[in-house]
């Protein structure tokens, strides 16, 4: 997909999505290998927007599996349309079992999930398996036996094995610690908050309309922030959604009212709202 990490960083950029020397170096290194990539860092860096990122410029189809406790290889992989299935028992009811055996357990009753969906095909795919920490342990498994070989067997139907590999991001908030197996078969990549300079420019990028000044008060406020121990810092997407604040507010400046009145925009806890409004000081930021 890519030619060069300078490439990758242009063709990013033009999404919208403006990615690190580290970012970009990885992104390149996970397509040229033809490894998958396992990002992880705190939730609102960007780590679910670079998958998107590398599915628009590759005009690839995103296929997204979002974990959760419980999800299980029917929600990943794949399941019977068993209703379906069913209805088709009842209307051949003067066949024999293995006619209607042969019949339901086709093509036309399966239904693909995320897995099994990203591996067949010729289109180009990127694969999101977002949140993979918070998935048990038994669909870890699951992943590392398709990451390995890019191939699924439905025992009814065969094997399927992938014609064309998609590109594979994994995303982790580091909930739990994954496996050293799957580790081992990813490239890793740890998104952190950006530095003030990058930030600033993603600042301007989602909110044109934003004076430069008031930009670089906004990211030095919310580095200010993040040097606090709070139970949540404030993510880069909080930065994003306080700039929109301040601009629809028709703020100019950052003055000690509109801050405590919009603090809520970035911080989730009240015990880090009201430790924030009082040690943050505006004169020095």
């Amino acid at each position: 997909m890519f030619t060069s990490v300078d490439d990758v960083s242009a063709r990013l950029a033009e999404t919208g999505y403006l990615a690190s020397p580290a970012v970009a170096t990885t992104v390149f290194l996970a397509d040229r290998l033809g490894k998958p990539l396992l990002v992880e860092g705190p939730a609102g860096v960007g780590k679910t927007e670079l998958a998107k990122a590398v599915a628009e410029v590759a005009g690839a189809r995103l296929v997204r599996l979002q974990c959760y406790e419980g999800v299980d290889e029917a929600r990943a992989l794949y399941e019977w349309n068993h209703a379906k299935q069913l209805l088709r028992i009842s209307a051949g009811r003067d066949e024999t079992w293995d006619e209607t055996r042969h019949d339901i357990f086709s093509e036309e009753f399966l239904l693909p999930r995320p897995l099994l969906t990203a591996i067949r095909g010729d289109d180009p795919k990127v694969l999101l398996i977002d949140e993979t920490d918070k998935a048990d342990v038994e669909v870890e498994g699951l992943l590392l036996e398709v990451l390995s070989d890019f191939q699924v067997t439905v025992p009814e139907l065969g094997t399927v094995t992938a014609t064309r590999r998609p590109f594979v991001v994994l995303t982790s908030n580091a909930g739990r610690e994954l496996s050293e197996a799957l580790r081992r078969r990813c490239l890793f990549l740890h998104i952190g908050f950006p530095d003030e300079e990058l930030e600033r420019r993603i600042v301007r990028l989602k909110v044109p309309g934003l004076e430069e000044a008031l930009a670089a008060s906004v990211v030095r406020v919310v580095g200010a922030l993040r040097a606090m121990d709070l139970r949540k810092a404030p993510s880069v997407a909080e930065t994003v959604d306080w700039a929109r604040t301040l601009l629809a507010l028709g703020a100019d400046t950052l003055d000690e009212a509109v801050v405590r009145d919009t603090l809520g925009v970035l911080l989730k806890h009240q015990d880090d709202v009201l430790k924030a409004a009082a040690k943050l000081d505006l004169s020095s930021v």
